[in-house]
């Protein structure tokens, strides 16, 4: 091997994961955001008691990348008021993150100013994701619905099933098994 100049460090350490389940939270900002489709409630967030109080202002710490992102962020989707089932959805959601704000902070009342959440606790129920990018895909952790704190704390909440990816990329561990069987040659 040809020798070359490289610096010895730790270069990458995988990222510490939340795992799926329920955890009081402090919410840090919220924000709308358009898009072509609609708008999105962007809730951040970080866990706020337990074994895991912290772990997101940690992840964007050690995070060297220059992309770097919070990746503690509650998505809801903003209804577009036109009557459709998927609205009637969207409405029940919101209204349930809104119940759950409340519900966790006495004497706070939604004013349509999403701006008044910073500093509120709500409970965040956490579920796995599939996910694909690149050729490469795994499972991770996001937030998926909300619940009042005391019944996170108490553990009166509903777990959220596993959310697989809908269209699924093809390749992958069974295309090298079919190509090793068929030709008996390793495809490397």
């Amino acid at each position: 091997m040809k020798q070359f100049d490289f610096k010895k460090e730790r270069s990458y350490s995988g990222r510490e994961q939340l795992p799926v389940g329920g955890y009081v939270c402090s919410i840090l900002s919220a924000k709308v955001e358009s898009y072509d489709w609609g708008s999105k409630l962007n809730i951040a967030f970080d866990v706020a008691e337990g074994d895991y109080a912290g772990i997101f202002q940690r992840d964007y710490q050690n995070n060297t990348n220059e992309n770097k992102k919070w990746r503690g962020v509650f998505k809801l989707n903003l209804p577009r008021d036109d009557g459709a089932e998927q609205d009637a959805w969207t409405k029940r959601k919101f209204g349930n993150t809104i119940w759950a704000i409340e519900q966790s902070n006495p004497g706070y009342v939604w004013n349509w100013d999403e701006k008044s959440l910073k500093g509120k606790k709500i409970g965040i129920i956490m579920r796995n994701e599939e996910w694909a990018m690149e050729g490469r895909s795994g499972w991770t952790s996001k937030a998926a619905g909300a619940d009042s704190v005391d019944n996170i704390r108490a553990g009166k909440f509903r777990m959220l099933a596993d959310k697989p990816l809908k269209n699924k990329p093809n390749g992958g561990y069974a295309d090298v098994l079919e190509t090793v069987e068929s030709d008996g040659e390793l495809p490397f």
